[in-house]
Order: C-alpha cells, then structure tokens, then sequence
C-alpha cells in the first residue's frame, strides 16, 4: 500500500486509494455523523411514507436513477460515495462502507443482507492498531443480481449480467454473464 502525502487531507487520501485515519478527521466524522442522521430517520419512517423514503435517500446518495427502492434497514458510511442506477432494488438490511466510490448499474438487484465493504484494514496489527484503513472504489453493473447474505470486498467489480449465489464472498472480480457463488466466489458458468 503506499503511504500517505502529508500535504493531503484524509479525505483526499482516501479518495486516492492511501492509507488514512477515519477517526481522527473532524471532517470525515462530521460527514459520517449527517449520514447516520439522515438514515436514522429514513429507517424509522413508515414503509407508506415513500415521498419521505425517496427524498431522503436523494439527499444521502450521490447519484440515483428515478426509479430505485432500498428497503429499511439501510446503512452506510457517508451515502455521497454511493451511486446507483435506474430500476435499482435492494432489500432489507443493506450496508455498504462507503469510503471509496461504490457503484452499481442499472436494473441492479440486491438481496437481503448484503455486505458492501469498499473500506478495509491493513493486515499487520501494529499498524491496524493506529486506526489507519484503506478504501478501494466497487463496481456493480448492469442487470446484476446479488443474492441474500452476500459480502463483497475492498476493490472488486462485477459485470454486466451476473448472478451472485447467496451466502458467497466476493473477493476477486467477476466476468460479464456470469453466474458465481461460494467462499471464496468462484465463477460457475457463463449466463
């Protein structure tokens, strides 16, 4: 992993790919601080209230489509990393760590439980214990359906036409028109 510019902000060193400390930035955990706000009162409103739901999640998301659903609860790190495209769906108990860009196509189809993880840790625990992480950009393509209990790794993209089993854990990239599953994920047969 290569080390951080001291001229950088966390935040840029994240957007960068570098090492950086989440925990001491008082611009990132403000940040992280209005996601959480802003989810909270989306996962305690109503199903009925759909208006409220929608305007919510356009706040939170840096890009949607016009036609979407996340069902509650939802979770996620910062929400402005997170864009999803046209006809998304995603259901009950999706959280994605968004310190890195993670971005799904359209007509993407999440089951429940989901893992998106774009955030990860450094393996040595002398230098895990100082609180720095990394962050690694996600990319879902079109037509994708993940199934239920998936997670997906720092770094990995999925192409267009895949099919996820559930339960897997994704942690290498997927080819277009794929069917893959298993821990680790492992492609299956072409779709």
């Amino acid at each position: 992993m290569t080390q951080p510019q001291k001229d950088m902000t966390e935040k840029e060193k994240a957007a960068a790919g570098l090492m950086y400390n989440p925990n001491t930035d008082a611009e990132l955990i403000a940040e992280r601080d209005a996601a959480k706000t802003l989810l909270q009162k989306y996962n305690n409103l109503a199903p009925s209230e759909k208006d409220a739901r929608r305007e919510i999640l356009k706040k939170l998301l840096g890009e949607t489509g016009e036609n979407f659903i996340i069902e509650q609860p939802f979770y996620c790190d910062y929400g402005y990393n997170i864009s999803i495209g046209e006809n998304f769906y995603a259901n009950f108990g999706l959280s994605i760590l968004d310190a890195a860009k993670v971005t799904f196509g359209k007509n993407a189809f999440i089951g429940p439980n989901v893992g998106i993880y774009a955030a990860g840790h450094p393996l040595d625990a002398q230098e895990r214990n100082t609180l720095i992480e990394y962050a690694k950009p996600i990319a879902i393509g079109d037509n994708v359906w993940i199934g239920g209990d998936v997670t997906i790794v720092p770094g990995v993209s999925i192409g267009d036409n895949c099919v996820i089993g559930a339960g897997s854990v994704v942690t290498k990239d997927v080819p277009p028109n794929t069917l893959a599953a298993g821990n680790p994920c492992r492609p299956i047969k072409k779709i």
